[in-house]
């Protein structure tokens, strides 16, 4: 700002004021710039940069203006009867256009504030979480970016070792390290765009608990800051952020009455579905190949999707005694839940040791082709090439959010995807099963501007080059 020309002898210079909306002096703030007597001239400025001016009749004496200690107090925010809270995750995990997700997190962040801890899973190979509301109900699965397999504070043992002894048969190299919690959030938005409606709402939050695992250093700095909070409160106030730092993951709400796909698929096996049951199931399995196989979800086993079975019923609103038809028995209701989307999103076909093969294409409903409800709930978009670009714009404006990214191998990401969309929308126009898609050859596709570089911003002169991919894994049934 410049500071080349002070005056208080133009009261009828046009002000721009700072306030959103530019609305009246008379009705601002008391904490307002021009309330203070300050305005802003741009016009007849030497250096071109506005001057600084003092607005008339004004008082500054009787200027409502917080203290200097106010001033310098940090962005806390206290709650009552308890320590205070950094407003920066309430930011965070704020959702405006979903107002019900944001209660979730909200009631979170409550029951962890009162005492209610996520309570680890044991399952997996990354540090995940069971997190609870103020009745201790499951509310949803909480999963730390710092505590997945690649992840320096994952706390599982075993994983760690065989991460340090046998580099080599760890993880998966096709896929980009410590982007689980992004890969869950991104087959939300997948599943969204396309209206499948099978992943349960998931999105990134942040959230401290002392049952998450941290560094031993960063829970003496929270005991030291605890400490000097209640010996000290004039200088814990001035602490940016009381307590154990927040941890940045996928918040997946949590599904009730669902069992894993195996322990369903052997009942089906042994007990017919009623057809209107069984042409319900195949429905929901076309949309989880569907999901799967655009994202290259590589780990798609039976046991990381759920399946939800209401069995029959009978219709209250019936005459049973003057009627004996089956017809008044409703029909069991079967769902489909696909969570565990950490694994997705690869940089490259696998092509070194295992394949990592959808189990889903074992089952007998793999061999039937797909459905015309099916084909006509995505094909119109899928066949669209804005409606891709946007999802991978999408997907880009979701992976930014991490320190790490790196734009050019999110456009190999992409280059996948776009591959995997082309042999899906081909394996239904041929009237293919899921079986045949899988069996189709894995192509890439990538987008080329018209300055030879990739991942720009999409241009009419855009480009895309098909390539097939011919290295295969040395293991093709793992």
């Amino acid at each position: 700002m410049s500071t080349n020309t002070v005056s208080n002898d133009r009261p009828h210079e046009l002000r721009l004021l700072c306030e959103a909306g530019h609305q009246d002096p008379s009705q601002e703030s008391a904490a307002s710039p021009t309330s203070l007597g300050l305005a802003y001239r741009a016009e007849n400025s030497p250096s071109g940069l506005p001057d600084v001016i003092f607005a008339p009749h004004l008082n500054l004496e009787t200027t409502h203006l917080n203290s200097p200690s106010q001033e310098r107090q940090p962005l806390l925010r206290p709650s009552s009867g308890g320590p205070l809270r950094s407003t920066d995750q309430d930011d965070f995990n704020v959702f405006n256009e979903d107002a019900e997700y944001t209660d979730f997190v909200k009631r979170a962040e409550d029951a962890i504030f009162q005492g209610i801890y996520p309570e680890r899973i044991s399952q997996g190979s990354s540090g995940s979480y069971f997190v609870r509301d103020m009745e201790k109900k499951t509310i949803s699965v909480f999963k730390p970016k710092s505590e997945e397999p690649y992840g320096h504070l994952n706390p599982k043992w075993i994983k760690w070792f065989q991460k340090t002894c046998f580099p080599c048969c760890f993880g998966r190299s096709c896929l980009v390290p410590n982007q689980g919690y992004l890969s869950e959030a991104g087959a939300y938005l997948v599943d969204k765009k396309l209206n499948l409606n099978i992943v349960p709402k998931t999105r990134v939050v942040r959230l401290a608990s002392e049952t998450f695992n941290y560094s031993p250093i960063d829970r003496a700095k929270a005991r030291t800051k605890k400490f000097t909070l209640e010996k000290f409160e004039s200088i814990g106030r001035r602490f940016h952020r009381i307590g154990l730092p927040p941890k940045v993951g996928s918040f997946q709400l949590f599904v009730s009455g669902y069992k894993d796909a195996d322990f369903w698929l052997r009942r089906f096996d042994t007990e017919a579905l009623p057809e209107s049951t069984s042409n319900q199931f195949q429905k929901n399995f076309e949309q989880l190949v569907v999901l799967d196989y655009i994202i290259r979800n590589t780990d798609r086993g039976n046991d990381n999707w759920l399946i939800k079975y209401d069995k029959s019923e009978v219709d209250e609103s019936a005459d049973l005694e003057e009627s004996s038809d089956w017809s008044l028995v409703k029909p069991p209701d079967v769902k489909i839940a696909a969570i565990d989307n950490g694994l997705a999103f690869p940089f490259k076909h696998p092509d070194e040791w295992r394949t990592y093969p959808y189990h889903w294409a074992w089952l007998g409903q793999a061999k039937i082709p797909f459905s015309d409800e099916i084909k006509d709930a995505v094909l119109p978009k899928l066949t669209d090439m804005n409606f891709v670009e946007d999802l991978c714009q999408e997907l880009r404006d979701l992976f930014s959010i991490d320190k790490g990214f790196d734009r050019q191998m999110f456009e190999k990401q992409m280059s996948v995807m776009r591959g995997q969309i082309l042999n899906l929308c081909q394996a239904m126009r041929d009237n293919k099963s899921p079986v045949q898609l899988v069996q189709m050859p894995v192509v890439t596709v990538e987008k080329t501007t018209k300055d030879g570089h990739p991942g720009r911003v999409r241009q009419h002169s855009d480009s895309f080059t098909q390539s097939f991919h011919h290295r295969h894994p040395f293991f093709s049934w793992c």
